[in-house]
């Protein structure tokens, strides 16, 4: 269960020169904020970091950024940073249901949905992060051939999640049912802590990369008659 009541946390984390503050001003500049032009790839309930801070050890071309809502979880992937900085990542402590007030059109290349809270009650399906309600905000931030990745051990949640693509506008290219067996979906995978944690108890991971459909089959179309 993540901790989300830790005394000081939120003085901390507004006062980390790691995580951008008032991040809507920064809407449409991220590159900017970055001081260079390469591509952003966001993890939308980023958890403690491991992963972020993995992919961006091992991509320094990619700038990352990292979104949490709850300031005691944010606090972990501050202390690595702290360890090892890192110029190509940062962090945004907000709601994802913010994403638009804080991304420009077409300004992330890629976004990570990683065990994402499953938001069991039927009521509540229009919160889970794979919800054709969050599907168009991303579309809204994505560039064209953007694409979504998303994993979790929660074989409901991910039934749900590919149910919702083809009524929001979105096209699978690769789902795996036990991503730990499939040994072309897996290469370069790089874990998160709850993955770990759940394939070492034997519990099978999902995975899928999705496209919206029209850039789906627009790339397609070309590399048929390329």
């Amino acid at each position: 269960m993540r901790l989300r009541n830790v005394p000081g946390s939120e003085a901390i984390v507004g006062n980390s020169p790691f995580v951008v503050q008032e991040a809507g001003k920064t809407r449409g500049h991220w590159k900017a904020a970055f001081g260079n032009d390469h591509p952003i790839h966001i993890e939308v309930g980023m958890g403690k970091g491991k992963f972020l801070n993995t992919m961006a050890m091992g991509n320094p071309e990619i700038n990352y950024i990292g979104i949490e809502r709850y300031t005691s979880v944010l606090l972990r992937a501050l202390q690595k940073m702290e360890e090892n900085p890192l110029p190509n990542l940062l962090f945004i402590c907000m709601d994802a249901s913010e994403l638009e007030q804080v991304f420009g059109e077409g300004e992330v290349s890629r976004i990570y949905l990683n065990f994402s809270d499953p938001w069991p009650k039927a009521r509540y399906a229009k919160r889970r992060l794979p919800s054709r309600q969050f599907l168009a905000r991303y579309d809204k931030i994505l560039e064209p051939g953007g694409r979504i990745e998303f994993k979790t051990d929660n074989r409901a949640l991910f039934d749900f999640a590919v149910e919702e693509l083809e009524p929001a506008g979105w096209t699978a290219r690769q789902i795996s049912y036990d991503l730990h067996r499939d040994g072309k979906m897996m290469e370069g995978n790089v874990m998160t802590e709850y993955e770990e944690k759940f394939s070492s108890a034997g519990n099978p991971i999902c995975k899928y990369i999705v496209y919206r459909t029209a850039d789906f089959l627009q790339n397609n179309t070309e590399s048929t008659t390329g």
